[in-house]
């Protein structure tokens, strides 16, 4: 075996940590981890440090990984040490205390600190930060002397410290530069409101306001404002923001300009040096929310594990308040040159608001006051750049605002950006596993786990699945193929394998539309919704391919049905890798010649969930065939094919289907696997997901048989030739399928 190389990881942050996670998922045995962290505990969720200081939790409840962590996975963790210089050229550190460690590769993810603005008597007792659990400390001793409290700064940071100090029995007075608070993220009429809303919790304002100085002699006596006014106060908290710790890497060379510059892949211009989280600054940005600084070390560990990856292009920003009692959401850009207002609406009674913003014509950003449970799919909106009309959605009848925009929100749109779980992993969770509460759901798939702002969204994707199945139990005999807890959705209690078999035999009798085929199938709710339709249309759709030389099914199917298709469900995203580093010639044309016919045979094919394959020289190649959902790799004895990668959370291997002698052979068992999975499996199921349930065993022993396998290939290629063909004559397929 040969020896491990030697990963140095400079801070113990959400960051670095969450690349670290990543890293031992996908190839736990390729490093030696040594992790240096300033604090003396382990990593923990600074986000929830509001929490703490409000009492809601103790500081063990927020701890992301405990100390037993790092000793299961061999991790070597060097806790209240901090690291003073990196030695590029020599690849060694060395700490505060004297320690030195070599290193092959080295993460700098050193975080920020609080931003201390140019205000006289910043140094006096009493002035504090709102950073870490430290700082808690400190407020929670200090409020025991103390009985007015000044926050500076008026935005999330500092509402959150104001919150905390007012459950310490504080008077607490909050002091903003600008005309109204969160004004980064909100707009005048949403400030107000969560304005009005914080000063009946106990809150005071002072807006527009420029703070001078800090009075008293040794201790805090108070504010002097630039006005000339004065306000009373024994401790001030500073909550202007943060800036990134550069200092150790300035000191050791590392290029930086705000932060420490990085290219899509976390790299500095230090060899085998990378950075992530709010240290690092990508395309010019530098990102201080959770979720952007996830997705860089989700990028960072496959880079450091020779995966193949696509580049980081940046995030989009979106926030969360988490101030018991109060529920804003804010995403993208909320005002600004070219923006305008694409939908508005204020509830009084309900004490709603909602603004969802548009540039020519594509959503740029929304704001959700009251009722945040539209936030992930808003915010699916506007990374997709989705036109304005994807706004408008039919009601689902006897809905909640909060289920019916879960219910509307597709498969494989994320609900928790910070853990990147989907809308179907949740689903799925809850279905297979009987959850019934967001904390079991969180349990099961770390969604709602960081933040937590999410957690309106996953209630409702509980609710909506517990009323799925008390309609299907009431309505129908409890079979084996109808149980309340496989239905659909709530608008059908029939399962997945009971709908498509329902579907197949209307479509043998007479031709229909999707609008048709729901109301004859007895859908409560006629025009279905967001999970019901897609899976309506895709059964349908294999139906009419496999009625292949009916021209009457072919043609009316969903032909009254207008709305856009989710392109990502059509079509195997096929990836193979840097041509030019392949030396063997006979590898290179038969890699090509593979590509050829997947492309030629796979390109417009209807699918139940998104698909990714991966043709390789090996499984060691530029392209890892091992996390993807099909690979092909050459091997001395041909070409080995694979099925059921996945490289998101939560990661799975791909396992090895069989051996090919020839190319062709190869290409024919790949798409046995794809038509099985296609066949067999539910919509909506990521192929990893099937294979799980169905076994690699038995799809092994079905699509080496022989006489089989040529069915399914046939029977592919056959369905390919019709989709292309539909695609060609302009049938509705081509732009008015149900998504």
């Amino acid at each position: 075996m040969n020896k491990r190389k030697k990963l140095i990881v400079v801070g113990n942050g959400m960051a670095g940590v969450r690349c670290i996670e990543e890293i031992v998922k996908l190839a736990p045995e390729r490093y030696e981890i040594i992790v240096f962290g300033a604090e003396p505990r382990p990593n923990y969720n600074r986000i929830l440090l509001s929490k703490v200081l409000e009492g809601q939790h103790a500081f063990q409840d927020i701890v992301l990984n405990d100390w037993s962590w790092y000793d299961q996975h061999g991790i070597r963790l060097h806790a209240g040490e901090t690291v003073s210089f990196i030695h590029t050229q020599s690849r060694y550190i060395e700490t505060v205390s004297g320690m030195k460690e070599s290193y092959d590769a080295l993460i700098v993810a050193s975080g920020s600190t609080p931003f201390i603005p140019p205000i006289s008597g910043t140094d006096k007792a009493g002035v504090l930060t709102f950073r870490t659990v430290d700082d808690c400390v400190k407020m929670k001793e200090l409020s025991n002397t103390s009985s007015k409290a000044a926050v500076i700064g008026g935005g999330l940071l500092g509402l959150e410290a104001a919150r905390g100090l007012l459950n310490l029995n504080l008077e607490v007075d909050v002091i903003h530069n600008a005309p109204y608070i969160m004004n980064r993220q909100l707009d005048a009429m949403s400030a107000r409101m969560l304005q009005k809303q914080l000063e009946e919790q106990g809150m005071r304002f002072h807006l527009s306001r420029e703070t001078t100085r800090i009075t008293g002699r040794a201790k805090v006596k108070g504010l002097r404002f630039s006005d000339g006014a004065t306000l009373d106060a024994d401790m001030v908290v500073m909550a202007v923001g943060i800036r990134p710790n550069i200092e150790l890497a300035m000191r050791s060379g590392i290029h930086t300009r705000r932060a420490i510059v990085v290219d899509d892949y976390m790299r500095t211009n230090v060899p085998d040096v990378y950075a992530v989280g709010e240290c690092a600054e990508h395309r010019g940005i530098s990102y201080g929310l959770v979720a952007p600084l996830y997705e860089q070390g989700k990028v960072l560990a496959r880079v450091l594990c020779g995966m193949d990856t696509p580049p980081y292009t940046g995030s989009i920003p979106y926030s969360q308040l988490k101030v018991s009692g109060v529920d804003v959401f804010s995403v993208g850009e909320i005002g600004g040159e070219n923006i305008d207002t694409a939908m508005q609406s204020y509830n009084m009674i309900e004490g709603t608001y909602k603004k969802v913003t548009m540039r020519h014509g594509i959503v740029a950003g929304a704001i959700l006051f009251g009722d945040p449970s539209e936030g992930p799919s808003l915010l699916g909106l506007v990374k997709r750049a989705a036109p304005v009309s994807e706004l408008i959605r039919e009601e689902a009848g006897g809905m909640t605002a909060a289920e019916a925009a879960a219910d509307a929100l597709p498969e494989h749109e994320t609900v928790c950006s910070c853990n990147g779980v989907s809308k179907g992993i949740i689903m799925q969770a809850i279905l297979s596993d009987g959850l019934e509460t967001v904390a079991e759901v969180k349990a099961s798939t770390k969604a709602s786990g960081s933040c937590g702002g999410c957690a309106p969204a996953v209630a409702a994707l509980v609710k909506l699945a517990k009323a799925g199945g008390q309609r299907s139990q009431k309505s129908r005999p409890n079979t084996a193929d109808r149980t309340p807890a496989r239905a659909v959705c709530s608008c059908t209690d029939m399962s997945h394998a009971a709908l498509r078999q329902a579907i197949d035999e209307a479509m043998l009798q007479a031709p229909a539309s999707i609008s048709g085929l729901m109301e004859a199938l007895g859908f409560v709710n006629r025009a279905g919704c967001g999970i019901c339709r897609p899976a309506v249309r895709y059964y349908a759709e294999l139906a009419a391919a496999d009625s292949v030389g009916n021209p009457g099914n072919v043609q009316s199917v969903g032909a009254s049905d207008s709305a856009p298709e989710d392109r990502s469900y059509r079509g195997v995203h096929i990836r193979t890798g840097d041509h030019a580093e392949r030396t063997d010639a006979d590898v290179e044309r038969g890699m090509r010649w593979i590509e050829e016919q997947l492309m030629r045979d796979w390109a417009n094919l209807s699918l139940p969930y998104p698909v990714t394959a991966g043709i390789a020289e090996s499984t060691h190649g530029d392209v890892s065939v091992l996390v993807q959902g099909i690979g092909i790799a050459a091997s001395p004895a041909g070409w080995e094919v694979y099925l059921g990668g996945h490289a998101q959370h939560p990661v799975r291997e791909a396992q090895l289907v069989g051996l090919a002698e020839e190319a062709g052979e190869a290409v024919r068992l790949a798409s046995a696997c794809l038509q099985w999975y296609r066949q067999k499996s539910r919509f909506g199921e990521p192929l990893w997901q099937w294979v799980d349930r169905e076994g690699i065993v038995p799809i092994r022993e079905h699509v080496l048989d022989a006489c089989l396998q040529q069915e399914l290939a046939d029977k592919l290629i056959g369905n390919s030739k019709w989709y292309d063909a539909n695609l060609a004559s302009g049938h509705r397929y081509e732009a008015k399928v149900l998504g």
